[in-house]
């Protein structure tokens, strides 16, 4: 229902889905089976004025909100979930500093961002700090007027191909959440080293990697927002916003393997007849549609309540990415099996949208995370609830 959406959404999505199809899609194929990044695309989203939308006007963007970034993020995962991510992730690592960043650090780091000159990465997650984010083990001390940072960090997209990075390090233990601060480190920083690229199931075009520091010092006027402590609550925030990203990776996932699976069960002959006339194979499709347009819809109402500043907005992301995530990998388990022996070979394109769909249940906060996040919004809503409701419990019937 793209007519629904606002005009100048309605114009990222067009534009974008110009870029997905001349040239997202025609390499598609190719850069999961090299694993070459597509810098190609990226140059064509930079032609077409795309990289970076969500920025702050004043620091080089258009001032575009999260809505209009899922669009163009459904759009480009409909062709590539590769190259979905591959875009999506600059809004990750930027973020932080939109949200949280000097006047001076904005001024600094956004508008080549912005323009696409450089691309930009975030460095959370760690091997023994995955889903609890607060128990991270990189540290940060201060040293004069720098920072020395020092640790690890692990499942870095972008990583390889990034030359900013929004990397969290604790600089004070004791504080535990508290005492966790946000850096911006730079590429090229002595004592920073882009460690070993993981070998992926999907999402294969986007290198993923370690990050390592030794003694790495960054001046301090690195240090994000100009205070130590508020990395975690940062973070926090970052993340909420950025799901909805996710979420739209897979909205565009699954309507493209339905794209591929109606194409296909329509020209496919078994019986005499196209394999789309038999009542089950419709039934399926059917289904299909439905959970992706009931995922789009919650994908883009977070979005919105995102753009329009409501408070407490963590669980309707939470909800947006569980649906959404879960959305895309049955409707592309189910587009291999419309496929038949064929979805299970590599000739044909629907077995790449299964693989890179199975990573958006993972990253950025798993399901199971996503789910726990629901749960605690809905105990608080429940205590609330108790002071409005005036029947009690003990008063209904019983049988």
């Amino acid at each position: 229902m793209t007519e629904l959406l606002p005009p100048r959404t309605q114009e990222y999505k067009a534009r974008a889905r110009e870029v997905a199809e001349k040239y997202a899609r025609p390499v598609a194929a190719e850069l999961d089976r090299t694993g070459e990044y597509p810098w190609s695309v990226i140059q064509a989203l930079k032609d077409y004025d795309l990289m970076g939308i969500w920025i702050p006007k004043e620091y080089g963007g258009h001032g575009a909100g999260v809505l209009d970034m899922c669009v163009v993020v459904e759009e480009l995962s409909r062709a590539c979930g590769g190259i979905g991510v591959a875009y999506a992730v600059n809004a990750l690592g930027s973020f932080p500093i939109v949200l949280g960043g000097t006047e001076e650090q904005k001024q600094k780091y956004l508008p080549a961002v912005a323009k696409g000159e450089k691309l930009i990465a975030f460095g959370l997650s760690e091997k023994w700090s995955g889903s609890d984010a607060g128990s991270l083990i990189a540290t940060a001390q201060k040293d004069g007027d720098s920072y020395v940072i020092n640790g690890e960090k692990k499942w870095n997209t972008n990583g390889g191909v990034a030359s900013l990075y929004t990397v969290y390090a604790a600089t004070d233990r004791s504080r535990g959440t508290r005492g966790i601060s946000a850096f911006i480190v730079e590429k090229g920083t002595p004592g920073f080293e882009i460690g070993k690229r993981e070998d992926t199931m999907g999402i294969r075009c986007v290198p993923v990697h370690e990050l390592h520091f030794k003694n790495c010092r960054v001046p301090a006027e690195n240090l994000l927002g100009g205070k130590e402590g508020t990395g975690f609550a940062n973070a926090m925030m970052t993340l909420d916003r950025a799901r909805p990203g996710v979420a739209a990776q897979a909205v565009g996932l699954a309507q493209g393997a339905l794209e591929w699976a109606i194409r296909y069960t329509s020209e496919r002959q078994q019986f005499g007849q196209s394999v789309m006339s038999f009542q089950a194979i419709q039934f399926m499709l059917a289904d299909m549609a439905i959970q992706i347009e009931a995922a789009r819809q919650l994908v883009y109402t977070a979005a919105r309540a995102i753009d329009a500043g409501l408070p407490n907005v963590s669980k309707l992301a939470a909800m947006a990415k569980v649906m959404a995530t879960d959305t895309a990998m049955r409707v592309t388990t189910d587009a291999v099996q419309l496929f038949g022996g064929y979805g299970y070979c590599r000739d044909y394109p629907i077995e790449k949208y299964m693989r890179d769909a199975k990573i958006t249940q993972i990253y950025e906060g798993t399901n199971q995370i996503q789910r726990v996040v629901i749960a605690r919004a809905l105990t608080r809503e429940a205590d609330q609830l108790a002071g409005h409701l005036q029947v009690k419990v003990e008063h209904f019937p019983k049988e």
